[in-house]
């Protein structure tokens, strides 16, 4: 199978993302990277340089994402992974939801992604070559107090990637879903100790998951060897959920 070693991800400078990039620029691969802000497209020069590919977008517009996509889906023919691992949260209670929250959740976590894949298959249709992931969450499973917005976009994920799955299995395209538990990385880091200890207590292997846990996943699965696996979503969460 002739593979372009070209990999599209989003999120690329948070926990999860920074360990995906590491992952796939070990193994040689080119790295086309959103990020949401300057500062941290900066970060990303510094750290990978000018082999790879950085643009800023900003997901919760989905005029600037479409704009950006465009350029995106002309200047890289040949990307053969999409990564979407960009989210975000803003946390309420359902009767105190604004409407901003629920929208702009809702637009990062899932348009977004729609957009994405809607702008970058074409491509990959003409390769006949690709792989799609996306990274939810386990409260996508569970549920989650406050976060009836954040609960939805991920959960609304799964849907639509099997959905998709299931329309371009027959072309050489594989589409699958992460969701992990809880992972080390600042977010899990602002927890305080009495939070901390309460999660823990939930999750069987009473540790939490580290970011390269999601990345041996997504690697896997955009190889060859999971040519076989489309459709599904996988936990990783120490056992605190199991499906």
């Amino acid at each position: 199978m002739a593979m372009n070693k070209k990999i599209f991800i989003t999120g690329a400078s948070g926990g999860i993302g920074s360990a995906i990039c590491k992952k796939f620029v070990e193994k040689n691969f080119v790295l086309v990277l959103t990020s949401s802000s300057d500062d941290k497209i900066l970060e990303l020069k510094k750290q990978y340089g000018d082999k790879h590919y950085y643009y800023k977008i900003n997901l919760s517009n989905s005029e600037n994402v479409q704009n950006c996509l465009d350029e995106i889906s002309k200047d890289h023919k040949d990307i053969s992974i999409i990564v979407n691992n960009a989210g975000k949260t803003q946390d309420n209670l359902i009767f105190r939801m604004k409407n901003n929250q629920w929208n702009e959740v809702l637009q990062t976590n899932l348009n977004s992604n729609y957009q994405i894949i809607k702008s970058l298959l074409p491509n990959m249709l003409s390769n006949k070559y690709g792989k799609i992931i996306g990274i939810s969450s386990i409260v996508g499973s569970t549920g989650n107090p406050g976060q009836a917005n954040y609960v939805a976009s991920k959960s609304g994920l799964v849907g639509l990637y099997k959905s998709i799955a299931l329309e371009v299995a027959k072309r050489n395209i594989n589409v699958n879903i992460i969701s992990p538990g809880f992972i080390s990385t600042s977010m899990t880091d602002n927890l305080n100790e009495e939070q901390k200890k309460n999660y823990l207590s939930r999750i069987p292997m009473m540790r939490f998951g580290n970011p390269i846990d999601i990345a041996n996943l997504v690697f896997f699965l955009s190889s060859d060897d999971s040519a076989y696996i489309t459709g599904q979503n996988f936990h990783i969460n120490g056992g605190m959920l199991m499906v």
